[in-house]
């Protein structure tokens, strides 16, 4: 099966390299350059897009735009930046927006592909789990369709909330160390640093705690990890 994969540069020569690196992987390029293309190509197309490949200096707008408005819009395909600009700042921000990694150019093409393989994969994995409903104190997580609710209502979350809180419902109360952590949702090939999987978790408690400052289901405990209480 091809995977599809939308990429959006207004760099010409990015965007067929880019489409080379796609193609060497068996996989089918879709290319826009603005944002404002992006934003209507995955409104139509969406459900079809396994993975989109995301500049942040566009002539129109600010990938980091692009982004907030799909996970604001419910679309949960992984998306990798890809961008020149190397500030701790610009990384930070596109992990607090949803994106699940940040690559900076000049990149090398086969480590790319391999961590868009990698990403499709994991992403895939979910709606192949056999179907059933897991319960765990308000949370219930379907994982036919990879839909979470808190009190029976729907949680909008991004992969990778989303594959943070399966872990989190399947272990209640274990305690998880940044490492473990690490290991079950990025695996071997994304390198990712303690401040990015905290960013992570503070993004995933704004989501289910009442008051994520004073956090009742994904507790900290110091030194260690993080421990989820139902």
């Amino acid at each position: 099966m091809s995977y599809h994969v939308l990429i959006v540069d207004d760099d010409p020569a990015i965007c067929k390299l880019l489409s080379k690196v796609m193609i060497s992987n068996e996989m089918d390029p879709l290319v826009v350059n603005s944002g404002a293309a992006a934003l209507d190509l995955i409104a139509r197309q969406s459900s079809t897009l396994d993975m989109i490949l995301m500049d942040i200096t566009l002539g129109d707008m600010e990938g980091f735009d692009v982004i907030q408005t799909i996970r604001r819009n419910g679309v949960t395909t992984p998306v990798i930046i890809i961008s020149g600009r190397n500030e701790d700042y610009d990384f930070m921000y596109g992990l607090s927006l949803g994106a699940d990694d940040y690559v900076t150019k000049p990149f090398r093409p086969q480590i790319l592909g391999a961590k868009v393989k990698a990403l499709i994969r994991r992403s895939k994995s979910f709606s192949q789990e056999n179907n059933q409903q897991i319960s765990c104190g308000p949370f219930l997580c379907d994982t036919a369709t990879m839909r979470f609710y808190k009190s029976n209502v729907e949680l909008n979350l991004s992969e990778k909330e989303r594959s943070l809180l399966l872990l989190f419902v399947r272990h209640p109360q274990q305690v998880f160390t940044k490492d473990m952590i690490y290991e079950q949702i990025w695996g071997n090939l994304i390198a990712v640093d303690d401040n990015a999987i905290m960013v992570y978790i503070n993004r995933l408690r704004s989501k289910i705690e009442d008051n994520a400052r004073t956090p009742q289901h994904i507790i900290t405990i110091r030194g260690v990890g993080y421990r989820f209480v139902p």
